[in-house]
């Protein structure tokens, strides 16, 4: 039944979208004795959190000085300075790297559930910038075993591919399980794989890792507070006073639209536009929605609410660029590892090299809608390598071992029929045989493999630099004497269709330091809040290393529901 006023239900802190940002501010706001509810638009909780790797990028977190590593604040600060390149305010990067490390001790201070993990050596995207580490500040959570969720265990997000019982890889043992043919640690990483999966038939357990345990944990906190969630309750329009104020929103929930009151403010934390046709045809025509890796469910409804409400945006051009493969049937599969190995390179339509294939994918993305915009055709691009490295190596979740029947993931010297049906990856006994069932002049693409050999058997790349940062070597060979390059060797030849994808956009409404949304004057909007994707990325154009998603969503949906309890409630 609805008050005096019109509401039909009232909270100090409305909270829309239960991914990792949206979980923190309630987790927040609660600690600070404000009361919270949290609406999800879809049937299950998690958002694109769930689909993620789980990753946080926080320099200075607690479990990297648990480990006796301490980074300086200054050459963060300098780090972020250098990549942004000034698209984002001074205030807002001071901001992030003042209050994500406060965030995660907040958290772990939380619940036993909150226990983070670094990730040593997995280094900054760009760790040769000012101010950038080699040592990285990625923190992880560990995995879980989803039967201790209970029921909430079939209301979380499932991942985009759901893996047999047992088929999990730690976030730590991911680099070493690339390298299964080539180091003793990746063959041991192999076997507990195989025990695992013997484990988990025998026992019934469902443990799960990365943004599925990411999720699961905070829904077990969040549990733990008994805090609310409803599911299926999309937000509607947000609801404002005579003074424009934000004050609450309208959100359906149970065939009913309900007018929810926030005392407080409403904080926005419900993703991007990924899914939504209309408006990536305004911002992004080079972009497919289909092929966006983000949750189906992100269609901008916070964003396009908040413009209602008069918040301007910003970056609406932009997300977070991955090249990667479709195989068709909807799923489509991220490149990574494949672009640091040896033996292959990238080539656009024109069969012409044009970037370091082992840049990280935000500046890949980057890169191939410049080519696009130029006129030569890089959506699709080529990555073309030899039978050699696909022996050797693992190619997109395709395991160099003989064939296992009924294995879980391909095996085997042949390349599975539906690749081949699919369309993306064609193969050929000869440069000359591939071009032209890749489309590409032959006499080019000749040209262009005669080079890349070239340079790699001097075993340095003088176009395109790759293997001189320490990112570029991550994944790549280390048993080798140049990790990332080796010439192409005797035919067959493959060529994999890299198309354009993300995971998710990182344009929206524009926000301050302490997370509120700003109008088009550059004011703040009384009672607005915004972090994750809904928001425009205090990342800018770049991405300072993996977890410059979750760590700034997280971190800004903590300073919002702390900015509440301190300025935001009225009566």
């Amino acid at each position: 039944m609805a008050d005096r006023n019109g509401y039909d239900h009232t909270v100090d802190v409305l909270v829309v979208g239960s991914g990792a940002g949206g979980l923190t501010a309630a987790l927040t706001a609660d600690a600070r004795g404000l009361s919270t509810l949290v609406v999800e638009k879809a049937d299950r909780f998690g958002g694109s959190s769930a689909l993620s790797g789980g990753g946080l990028w926080v320099p200075g977190a607690p479990a990297q000085t648990r480990a006796g590593v301490h980074l300086d604040r200054d050459d963060a600060l300098t780090y972020l300075r250098h990549i942004t390149e000034g698209t984002v305010s001074e205030a807002r990067l001071q901001a992030y790297l003042e209050h994500a490390a406060a965030m995660l001790t907040f958290l772990e201070g939380t619940s036993e559930h909150l226990q983070f993990v670094w990730k040593p050596g997995y280094p900054d995207y760009y760790p040769e910038a000012p101010g950038g580490s080699t040592e990285g500040s990625v923190i992880n959570i560990p995995p879980i075993d989803l039967r201790r969720l209970g029921a909430d265990a079939a209301l979380l997000l499932p991942p985009h591919a759901v893996a047999p019982s047992g088929f999990w890889i730690g976030p730590n043992e991911l680099v070493d399980f690339y390298r299964l043919r080539q180091t003793w640690k990746g063959k041991r990483v192999f076997l507990r794989l195989l025990w695992r999966m013997v484990r988990a038939r025998l026992s019934g357990e469902r443990v799960v890792t990365m943004g599925q345990a990411l999720m699961a944990r905070l829904m077990l906190a969040f549990r733990e507070k008994r805090l609310d969630l409803w599911l299926e309750a999309p937000m509607t329009s947000l609801i404002t006073d005579g003074t424009g104020r934000v004050v609450g929103a309208e959100v359906s929930h149970r065939g009913t639209v309900r007018r929810v009151r926030a005392r407080g403010g409403v904080i926005l934390a419900s993703g991007g536009f990924d899914h939504d046709p209309a408006l990536r045809r305004t911002h992004q025509p080079f972009a497919d929605p289909t092929l966006s890796l983000g949750a189906t469910t992100n269609t901008g409804d916070g964003i396009v609410a908040a413009q209602a409400a008069g918040a301007d945006t910003a970056l609406m051009d932009n997300a977070w660029w991955y090249p990667a493969v479709a195989w068709g049937g909807g799923r489509v599969q991220f490149s990574l590892n494949e672009r640091m190995m040896p033996a292959q390179f990238i080539v656009n339509g024109a069969g012409d090299r044009y970037i370091n294939e082992a840049a990280p994918y935000e500046d890949f993305g980057h890169a191939m809608i410049a080519g696009e915009a130029a006129g030569v055709r890089h959506i699709p691009s080529w990555l073309i390598t030899d039978d050699w490295c696909w022996r050797r190596y693992v190619v997109f979740g395709h395991l160099p071992l003989p064939r296992i029947p009924f294995a879980p993931v391909p095996t085997g010297r042949k390349l599975p029929r539906s690749w081949l049906a699919s369309g993306s990856v064609v193969t050929g006994r000869s440069i000359d045989e591939l071009a032209e069932r890749m489309g590409v002049p032959a006499d080019r693409l000749r040209r262009t493999t005669e080079r890349y050999n070239t340079l790699a058997e001097a075993g340095r790349d003088d176009d395109f630099h790759r293997g001189e940062s320490v990112y570029d070597r991550y994944y790549s060979d280390i048993t080798l004497p140049v990790p990332n390059l080796r010439p192409l060797g005797a035919g067959p030849y493959y060529a994999f269709a890299l198309i354009l994808s993300d995971l998710g956009t990182n344009g929206g409404v524009l926000t301050d330091e302490r997370a509120r949304a700003l109008d088009t004057g550059g004011a703040a909007i009384p009672g607005l809040y915004a972090t994750g994707n809904v928001a425009a990325t205090i990342m800018g154009r770049s991405y300072a290393g993996a977890g410059a998603t979750l760590g700034p969503a997280m971190t800004f949906a903590y300073v919002a529901a702390n900015d509440i309890a301190v300025h935001g409630v009225t009566g």
